[in-house]
């Protein structure tokens, strides 16, 4: 019976998803890998960095989630000139039909469920400690009172990889707070193609509602009850101290890498480990699970030093060389 119901509840799970999947690719072209990332990020009640180039679609597809998934959907485009008030909501004075005046607290942008923060990295460090709070603490502070964010809430941010000049890269305590770095490529030949048809002709779709804030909030708790077995769990822990140098299995690690990824790093295996294991009708996660969610979980969780950036060396290389060091068996 036990077994059955798990069935069931991996069903209903992959369900729901191939749906939301479904709707979002009436008018994302391609992007499978991506997409699928970006929702099992809001399935994990997480942020995600969206890195790629302009003009890949990645505003029209986070838009385009919170069509699908009937989401208050709102969207801020970063500037160095941006401020925190222009982010959380001021207070304003209002007048009342009595001519007195009072404070009252117009919210800010920040107060939907998908957040869209374009070019987060174009944001001051003043303003990025505004985000900081949101995003950790789902709240948000205006004067003396804090305000709760509605829920569920999510933020989907992008940042361009390229340009650099008039930008603030984002720091280490903040990059920590995304559950995912999700790298957005560059559309295949045909991809193209499609695009150009869809977007250079009267091309339209109508996007679905197909899933409800608290429908998304009822699978995130199913996903956090899948189990993971012992060995699996000690798997993660091995990945993720291979991250740190010095006493990795992982050459790259101890020669290029100057300091490793947080316990967040762990949660984020794990619990994206738990919900690729439910999408594939599982329920249970396997090594093949930890292994495949490991680039996106912590590409952004630990740093290069001197030497490994004047190789040219990314931390997905590093990744791919703690992934062949580390077995999955116990040592």
């Amino acid at each position: 019976m036990a077994s059955d119901a798990a069935a069931e509840m991996a069903a209903r799970f992959t369900a729901v998803v191939g749906e939301v999947e479904r709707e979002v690719g009436r008018v994302m072209v391609g992007q499978r890998d991506v997409v699928r990332q970006v929702l099992t990020t809001i399935l994990a009640g997480g942020h995600v960095l969206l890195e790629g180039v302009p003009g890949l679609g990645k505003t029209v597809m986070v838009k385009t989630f919170g069509q699908a998934l009937d989401l208050k959907f709102s969207r801020i485009q970063f500037t160095p000139d941006l401020m925190p008030a222009d982010i959380v909501g001021t207070n304003v004075i209002a007048e009342e039909p009595s001519g007195a005046r009072r404070f009252e607290f117009q919210p800010g942008p920040i107060f939907a469920n998908l957040v869209l923060a374009d070019e987060i990295n174009r944001a001051t460090p003043k303003t990025q400690s505004a985000m900081l709070e949101a995003m950790q603490e789902k709240q948000v502070t205006v004067g003396t009172v804090t305000r709760a964010l509605p829920k569920p809430f999510f933020v989907l941010a992008t940042q361009n990889p390229i340009e650099m000049e008039g930008t603030y890269p984002l720091p280490e305590a903040q990059l920590d707070r995304f559950f995912f770095k999700v790298l957005v490529c560059f559309p295949k030949v045909e991809e193209l193609s499609e695009i150009v048809r869809r977007t250079t002709t009267g091309f339209e779709s109508e996007v679905t509602r197909v899933a409800t804030g608290e429908d998304i909030l009822g699978l995130a708790r199913l996903a956090r009850d899948v189990p993971i077995a012992g060995p699996v769990t000690d798997y993660a822990v091995r990945l993720l101290t291979a991250t740190h140098p010095k006493d990795s299995p992982s050459r790259k690690v101890n020669q290029f890498v100057r300091y490793g990824a947080s316990p967040r790093g762990l949660q984020a295996l794990v619990l994206a480990a738990k919900i690729r294991a439910l999408l594939g009708g599982r329920f249970n996660v396997a090594f093949e699970d930890l292994r495949e969610v490991a680039y996106p979980a912590l590409r952004h969780r630990f740093f290069l030093n001197f030497e490994g950036e004047a190789e040219g060396l990314s931390t997905d290389d590093v990744i791919a060389d703690i992934l062949e060091s580390v077995p999955t068996g116990a040592h």
